[in-house]
């Protein structure tokens, strides 16, 4: 044996004919989150101290928790901001992987000859759901893109399926 024969499955492995990750999207930045909590809690502190100086000082104590819950409702937002979707399609498989915002992992493996994508459209707002039906089993992906991504996307992995449905094309190049 010499260094010829010398390989790693990544080496020999067909490179993909699509690969996607998905993340959930977020307008506001850290910065604008600090901005409009600073805001809010300017707001509340000053209807606050009014009311308080009028004798009704319990709804200071309400705006406090209004501001907490704001803060707590944001801080989950970006929490969730954190989940990926991989999508991978070689000529041999397609391949999906989850990660949720809290790290867990689930992994699909499917055959891209028995898959078909299906769609799920509102005549008024688009496409609402994108799935990987294969045998029965329907696997839904892009949950949280938008009408248009999702268009968009469902464009691209329909290009991919069929290429991989073509099966693998060599040029072998001398």
């Amino acid at each position: 044996m010499d260094e010829r024969n010398d390989f790693e499955l990544e080496q020999i492995a067909d490179p993909p004919l699509f690969s996607a990750r998905l993340t959930p999207h977020r307008s506001l930045s850290r910065h604008g989150f600090l901005v409009l909590m600073a805001f809010v809690i300017a707001v509340s502190f000053a209807a606050g101290i009014m009311f308080l100086m009028m004798g009704a000082w319990p709804v200071l104590a309400f705006f406090g928790l209004d501001a907490l819950i704001i803060y707590w409702a944001f801080k989950l937002n970006f929490r969730r901001a954190d989940a990926i979707e991989d999508i991978v399609v070689t000529p041999y498989e397609i391949r999906v992987r989850r990660i949720s915002h809290r790290g867990h992992v689930v992994e699909w493996t499917l055959n891209p000859l028995w898959v078909q994508l299906e769609q799920k459209s509102h005549a008024e707002f688009g496409i609402e759901k994108l799935y990987l039906v294969s045998r029965g089993r329907w696997l839904s992906i892009g949950s949280f893109l938008g009408p248009d991504e999702k268009a968009s996307f469902a464009k691209a992995l329909t290009t991919a399926l069929q290429a991989a449905k073509r099966g693998p094309t060599y040029n072998p190049v001398i």
